[in-house]
């Protein structure tokens, strides 16, 4: 076929990444869980039907999942050919994060859409479930040693054949969850998604013909990497390396190391993670899949423009070693994994920040911080499962201050309305604000972290799944790092912190208890004697900042402070005393 006129090519593109928004969108509005419909813990995608690389994605979904769904695709593609190849009506579901990628909430179905009788390309949705029964409500369980302990597995397995849903599987999950109607509800939600894809899969088709619009989507991929590729080779030469930390497993109460060296050579990048600690007693592992997913999320974070599908990831290899943390097998619990994948994405952009400077962004707030409660309504005689994770602090980049209160960069999920939250739930906000100081000083500020705190009006239990205590947000370039997580209990009258400080399994509340969190904040971008002094004045006057901060680390001095109502002051500095203060500061 002769050149693909690059309008065409275009038009397809933004039609097929059209199709995946409106497969999300269906799945936000139509979801019974509020995890899918008010948080967006969900995602899809539609991939090559040989190949099963990612060929389109959509926009309101977590990046974690639309890089890993691309694995889950190709193994059922493998285990579909076994069987002599898709069917029409035909539906696969699985679970199982050594295959996929992930943790047991994330329940994926895969599905093949049929143009002309023949195959043209496969759909993927995955939907965080609110429970999969084990141990722990919401599968949160910090004290987790084996996945069993976090919920039921599945393989991958048909939901649907021929257009025949096997309904004693169906079944086999209602037994297994404590939210059966719930996830039922989801269940047939996801499904639905699919002949939205197809509808307009098929539009398309019988638009451009089978032909070219097969020759577009390998087309896309192509370049992709070209894209990739170029921009890649505008990196120096070199081996960069970077080390963090995650505080502990959950069990065991020591510091494990994620390690990385990359090394880039003409139009390749080769990502190698040995030297990262073993894997972990407790559930903060993630198999080689979701790491490789991570490495992906970091890399859309320094290149956004590149259009995400497999072709973007081919100029790029990793070394994930066996039995580390990030790699694990099973039966290696894996439901804290997005903390170990916050910490995967931070060393990338650790290590880039020495070879991309001007692109690469300080460590985000890198923690999930989840908060599950669960028990019985008052009011409804319901059993309930609620689960809130952190909003927190980006990075500060050379471009720019970090986002403030942003959703976390692997998943994106937001934090349910109090409103709906107090409504569904018995317990009652009692603050949510933003976290002064929590954001890294520096020439460019990391953003503000969040802080809230609710109190129990009846019998409910808690756990808290997070990290990012002991190891704070990073800066770079000379910025400081973040203010670290804060996690406080007040029970029976006390207020006291977890022993390992940022995961507590199923404490037991009572009417009146409280829980109170922070986020962290970004970390910082450059030297904070050099921040530009109106913007720290405004720092000081949105409340991101206190004025011991402002003092102590950005080294200003205060003209004149106005009290105003609620506590609230209005400052403004004297330019001339602080640029004399600054200098002295700077001199030693």
């Amino acid at each position: 076929m002769s050149q693909i006129d690059p309008v065409t090519l275009a038009v397809v593109r933004g039609s097929l990444e059209q199709i995946a928004d409106e497969m999300d969108l269906h799945l936000i509005h139509a979801a019974i869980s509020p995890i899918i419909s008010e948080t967006n813990d969900c995602a899809n995608g539609i991939f090559h039907p040989t190949s099963g690389e990612t060929i389109a994605q959509g926009r309101y979904g977590l990046p974690v999942f639309l890089a890993y769904m691309q694995f889950t695709v190709q193994k059922v593609i493998e285990l579909a050919q076994a069987e002599g190849g898709f069917q029409p009506g035909d539906m696969w579901i699985m679970n199982d994060p050594y295959l996929g990628g992930s943790h047991l909430q994330d329940v994926q179905l895969i599905a093949p859409v049929f143009a002309d009788g023949e195959l043209f390309a496969v759909m993927a949705t995955t939907g965080h479930w609110m429970d999969m029964g084990g141990n722990v409500p919401g599968g949160w369980a910090p004290r987790a040693t084996e996945i069993h302990q976090e919920g039921i597995l599945i393989p991958p397995v048909k939901l649907y054949e021929g257009g025949k849903l096997n309904r004693a599987l169906v079944s086999m999950f209602r037994a297994n969850v404590r939210l059966p109607n719930e996830i039922a509800g989801d269940l047939a939600a996801m499904s639905n998604v699919f002949s939205v894809g197809t509808r307009g899969i098929e539009a398309l088709v019988k638009r451009y013909g089978r032909e070219l619009l097969g020759a577009c989507l390998n087309e896309m991929i192509a370049y992709s990497e070209r894209q990739m590729r170029s921009y890649i080779a505008d990196i120096p030469d070199g081996r960069y390396t970077f080390e963090d930390f995650v505080d502990n497993d959950g069990i065991v109460d020591e510091p494990i190391p994620v390690q990385l060296a990359i090394t880039v050579q003409g139009e390749t990048m080769h990502f190698d993670f040995n030297g990262t600690g073993p894997k972990s007693r407790g559930p903060l592992n993630m198999s080689r899949n979701t790491t490789l997913s991570s490495v992906f999320v970091a890399i859309k974070h320094i290149f956004p423009d590149v259009p995400v599908n497999g072709g973007t990831f081919r100029p790029i290899t990793i070394d994930v070693p066996a039995g580390t943390l990030l790699a694990a097998e099973y039966p290696s619990p894996c439901g804290g994994y997005l903390d170990p994948m916050g910490r995967v994405i931070d060393v990338v952009f650790g290590a880039l920040s020495k070879a991309l400077p001007a692109k690469a962004p300080a460590a985000f707030f890198g923690t999930i911080g989840v908060v599950a409660i669960s028990g019985t309504h008052p009011r409804s005689g319901n059993y309930y499962v609620g689960v809130f994770p952190y909003p927190g602090g980006y990075g500060a980049t050379r471009a720019s201050d970090g986002l403030v209160n942003g959703t976390p960069p692997q998943s994106m999920a937001n934090f349910m309305s109090l409103e709906m939250s107090e409504h569904r739930y018995p317990i009652r906000f009692d603050h949510f604000r933003l976290r002064e100081d929590s954001g890294g000083a520096g020439w460019h500020r990391g953003g503000c972290g969040t802080e809230y705190g609710f109190t129990a009006c009846a019998d409910t239990l808690v756990s808290v799944l997070g990290d990012r205590v002991d190891h704070a947000p990073f800066g770079i370039c000379g910025g400081g790092p973040a203010a670290p997580n804060k996690v406080e209990f007040t029970t029976g009258g006390k207020t006291w912190k977890p022993a390992l400080r940022s995961k507590q399994e199923k404490e037991p509340f009572v009417a009146g208890d409280k829980l109170s969190v922070g986020s962290p904040g970004g970390g910082g971008y450059g030297h904070a004697l050099e921040r530009d002094l109106a913007a720290v004045e405004r720092d000081l006057n949105r409340g991101y900042i206190s004025r011991a901060t402002a003092e102590q680390a950005y080294g200003v001095v205060i003209a004149e402070a106005e009290p105003l109502v609620a506590g609230h002051t209005r400052y403004r500095l004297d330019a001339k005393a602080s640029a004399e203060r600054r200098a002295a500061l700077a001199r030693g």
